[in-house]
């Protein structure tokens, strides 16, 4: 009688589960808010020296960072800036340009730092108090960065501010995927977790634009979007922890009262011999499990095929981090508000969600992830070539247009990876093992910036290099498992076991196919056969 087979018993998809996706989809939306304050707060618009004083408009040009005079240059000391709708930014407030457009740069990365060691302290936390009680405290650990992020006035406070702002950049969304992930059927869980995916984190992306022309302040769009966590308080009250999580620390008295708490909010009487049996099964377990030490994160990394797996996740956690980051951001220079193409852009969220739902429970795990960077590096390659060529003036929707499908093909890579990363990662480390997969990718998107960079050489060399870097990642997804359809590893040693014998181009879709094909020709052998007899 496994974790499973009670859960089934208690209700795998009732009241309680429609609860846990409900209060998932306000987790998104406040996931949302606080990712993409980075981009909000930053907008840089069109700028220009200001004119001076005793300006002559016969012998003085007028250029972004400087002013050339008689063919003297000075020193430019204030910008006029083109503000939509009166928004002010931290860059036009502190006019972070030009020859201290570095500062801007240098407050952010801190924000991707803080989300390395958060990434590592939460997911830790995770797996030794519990993944609600650490979901929770992330999640106010980034609203208080957000919020203290708006008093400060110099550089150092800002970064300091930003670097607590990202602790929980990514584990506040990833430890409550996790326990959503643990408490929902196999069947509804590639419906369940995108398609409140798609909804609520399309809708925390596509109001944050106008809430920020709203408030007309930087400072008060971070208030605005570091209030919706206070709510996370009343998670406890309504939630459950992990049974699956206190099974693996042996508290076993603690899964049976969660399990029954759910079976009793979804109206299912569930015998006590099924209790008995289930926690016997596990007492069993834990016996005879010939790994008699608790289960580390670099245990995963100390046996072959597991090391290779996890390997491959931190290395593809890196190329769609990093991926995710700059197709995200790159909302300017196409001819559009960037507000207005932040928002619209928000939209592919839904049918990346949608797209995830159609095709994920058909091609598989693997093959989804293959394809979904395979096709992304396409988009990538071409919406680079186009915004290099065309003119933004006269090709804005098409150029538009192209920048929000490269964040669509994006957006699929970086869920779908979510999912992958949390089916191979035994249970018994996968707060630990999604958190340091994650970790990496966040690490590395601190180079994002420098990529974007490579632009001031070659315009189309960013989107190149990314497109090059997703087709690495999906060759790289080949040497992965595929998890559809089977029993998920739930320590080091069944993860090191799990899939042993499949071959690399093994794609569900394809296996189906190929046994029913042998399944005809079986039964027009047979029939041969009858007619002979």
């Amino acid at each position: 009688m496994d974790l499973q087979s009670v859960l089934e018993k208690c209700g795998n998809f009732g009241p309680y589960q429609i609860l846990l996706l409900g209060l998932f989809g306000y987790t998104n939306i406040v996931s949302s808010l606080h990712y993409f304050s980075q981009t909000i707060i930053s907008f840089t618009p069109s700028h220009r020296c200001s004119q001076p004083k005793d300006y002559q408009p016969n012998s003085t040009s007028l250029l972004s960072c400087s002013i050339v005079q008689f063919d003297v240059e000075f020193k430019c000391t204030s910008w006029d800036f083109e503000r939509e709708s009166d928004y002010e930014s931290v860059t036009t407030e502190h006019k972070w340009v030009c020859d201290d457009a570095y500062k801007l740069a240098v407050g952010q990365s801190f924000f991707f730092i803080g989300s390395a060691l958060g990434s590592i302290f939460f997911g830790y936390l995770a797996d030794r108090i519990g993944r609600l009680p650490a979901c929770v405290l992330s999640t106010l650990t980034g609203a208080s960065g957000d919020f203290f992020t708006s008093f400060v006035e110099s550089l150092p406070w800002f970064s300091f501010t930003r670097f607590i702002s990202g602790l929980s950049m990514d584990t506040q969304y990833v430890l409550m995927y996790i326990l959503v992930f643990e408490y929902l059927s196999p069947q509804h869980r590639t419906f369940g977790l995108n398609i409140i995916l798609g909804v609520f984190y399309c809708v925390g992306l596509m109001i944050s634009p106008w809430i920020a022309i709203w408030v007309t302040n930087w400072r008060h769009y971070l208030w605005a979007a570091s209030l919706p966590a206070l709510g996370m308080l009343l998670f406890p009250v309504f939630l459950h922890e992990s049974a699956e999580w206190l099974l693996t620390k042996g508290k076993f008295e603690k899964a049976e009262k969660s399990l029954r708490g759910v079976a009793k909010f979804n109206g299912r009487q569930v015998d006590d011999s099924v209790f008995d049996e289930f926690i016997k099964h596990y007492r069993e377990k834990l016996n005879n499990s010939q790994n008699k030490t608790s289960d580390t994160f670099m245990g995963m990394l100390r046996t072959p095929r597991l090391r290779k797996f996890t390997i491959i996740l931190l290395i593809k956690s890196m190329i769609i981090t990093i991926a995710f980051d700059i197709l995200s951001r790159n909302v300017e220079g196409v001819g559009i508000s960037p507000f207005k193409l932040f928002s619209y852009s928000g939209f592919c969220y839904l049918p990346a969600g949608l797209t995830i739902i159609l095709f994920q429970n058909k091609i598989g795990r693997k093959g989804m992830a293959c394809a979904s960077l395979f096709v992304g590096a396409i988009i990538t390659a071409a919406t680079g070539y186009l915004v290099a060529t065309l003119d933004p003036e006269d090709y804005s929707v098409l150029l538009g247009f192209m920048v929000s499908l490269g964040r669509y093909g994006a957006v699929v890579a970086y869920d779908a990876e979510a999912q992958y990363a949390a089916e191979i990662s035994p249970t018994s480390v996968k707060g630990r093992g999604v958190a340091n997969i994650h970790v990496v990718g966040n690490a590395f998107a601190f180079f994002s910036s420098y990529i974007i960079y490579l632009g001031t050489f070659y315009k189309p060399l960013p989107s190149l290099m990314i497109s090059f870097i997703l087709l690495i990642g999906a060759c790289l997804c080949l040497a992965l498992p595929e998890t559809l359809h089977k029993n998920l590893p739930q320590n080091l040693e069944e993860g090191e076991m799990f899939a042993k014998g499949e071959k690399w181009y093994y794609f569900p879709c394809f296996s189906r196919r190929q046994k029913s094909q042998k399944s005809a020709s079986q039964l027009e052998s047979s029939g041969g056969i009858t007619n002979k007899l």
